[in-house]
């Protein structure tokens, strides 16, 4: 005799029952995943606006790391840093604390809430008071671009 957990078992002979509640926990995981990244773009294009550059840049992948190079101040050969594994924590940190700083705000600020909590911190950076100081890394300078 074979134990075969609950949730496996299907009470119907054609299994459709079961495979159809699967289907609609996907979709519907799906649509939520959906919409919290509709919600992530929203927020990082507001914010790549507020440091007066292109809100579009945001969905473009590649082309948005180097967007927010420039907006932190950073050279633009760090994005080789983010191809090395480990090492592109460690710069995503450093990253996510500039952008901090270069909207007025503390390093923990950027650690806890546009690194560890980036749903909510690009949402908050983007729609709250926060104004565009300059580039951190390059001493809060404003930007020429």
């Amino acid at each position: 005799m074979t134990m075969i957990p609950a949730f496996l078992q299907i009470s119907d002979s054609s299994g459709s029952a079961g495979l159809g509640a699967l289907a609609a926990m996907g979709t519907g995981m799906m649509l939520f995943l959906l919409a919290i990244a509709v919600i992530g773009i929203i927020g990082v294009w507001k914010v790549f606006t507020k440091a007066g550059q292109p809100g579009w840049a945001a969905i473009i992948p590649i082309y948005n790391i180097i967007v927010l190079l420039q907006i932190v101040g950073r050279p633009i050969w760090w994005f080789i840093l983010l191809l090395i594994p480990l090492v592109n924590l460690i710069i995503l940190i450093i990253l996510a604390i500039d952008l901090a700083k270069s909207f007025g705000k503390s390093a923990a600020w950027g650690f806890f809430l546009l690194f560890v909590f980036s749903f909510i911190g690009y949402l908050i950076l983007g729609f709250g008071d926060a104004r565009y100081v300059g580039p951190a890394a390059a001493g809060g300078s404003a930007v020429t671009a």
